[in-house]
Order: C-alpha cells, then structure tokens, then sequence
C-alpha cells in the first residue's frame, strides 16, 4: 500500500478569495489529502478573526471531502511535520509572488528538506485576484463590487463588515 500524499497550503486567507479556492481544487487533484491551514496572522491584521476566516473556509470547501481547514500559528515546518505532510502548495501569480516564494521555499527547504514545495498558478481568470484588492474593493466600493472575487458566503460577509463601518 502506498504511502498516502498530504500537501498543505499554508495562508491568511482574509478573506478566501476564488483564487485561493482554484489552488486548492487544483492541489487536491494532485494530492490524497490537502490541509488549507488557516494561520492566526501574528504579524498583521486581518479584517476577519481566525474564526470567521475559518468558517468562510470551511464553508468553501464543505464539498471536498480531501481538503481538511485547520487553523495554526507558529513556524510553518512544524505545522507540516505534525501533519505528516510531504509537500507545501504555494500560489504564485506574478514575479513578486515568485521572488518571494522561491526564497520562502529555500528557507523551507534548509528546515525541512524531506518536504517539496509545489508553486501552483492559478487560472487566468482568478490571477489578478488577491485578498488585499477584495478587501479594499469590497470595503470601499459599492454595489456588487468584488463579488466575482469570492463566494457568494464570503461576499455576504464582506458585505456585513462594510455595512458596520
């Protein structure tokens, strides 16, 4: 019997946005097991506690059954080795996310090197998609602006934050 593949995808994800959603689906091709790990943000602040980002995520991926959120803190390596996993997914949409990811993978690699990472980018129509434009459109617009960047759950509750400014 063959040893069963995890892949974790490690972000913010506030909020998830469809392009998060289109790595994710597609990871879950490729891997047995993907863990969309939900991170507490420490060095930032996020629009949507680690609760509400949890449940839009849970909720995005209630269809999947080999696609597990789960929240972490602390350093990426030992999240993924208490997880058993061999691979981290990683999004890139353009140069910048590469330069950086590529260094991100190296350090990754000098702490854990028996796990790979695996860039994905996501479709065409979801690559100028990024949490901080679907907040910033969804906040500060009006109407239905940014609800073809994430789900209609997600987009209700942008819609909430936006009514209680």
């Amino acid at each position: 019997m063959s040893k069963q593949v995890v892949a974790i995808y490690p972000g913010t994800f506030d909020p998830i946005s469809l392009g998060h959603e289109d790595i994710v689906l597609r990871a879950a091709a490729m891997f047995d097991k993907v863990i969309l790990a939900v991170a507490t943000a420490h060095h930032k602040k996020t629009l949507f506690t680690l609760d509400e980002r949890m449940d839009m995520a849970r909720e995005a991926m209630a269809a999947y059954p080999q696609v597990e959120v789960v929240p972490f803190t602390g350093l990426a390596r030992d999240f993924v080795r208490s997880h058993n996993a061999t691979v981290m997914v990683r999004g890139v949409r353009t140069v910048t996310d590469f330069d950086y990811e590529f260094q991100l993978a190296g350090m990754n690699r000098e702490l854990m090197p028996e796990v790979e990472t695996v860039f994905l980018t996501p479709s065409a129509k979801y690559q100028f998609i990024s949490s901080t434009f679907v907040r910033e459109i969804s906040l500060l617009g009006a109407g239905d602006d940014g609800q073809n960047l994430v789900s209609a759950g997600v987009y209700e509750r942008l819609l909430a934050k936006r009514a209680a400014k």
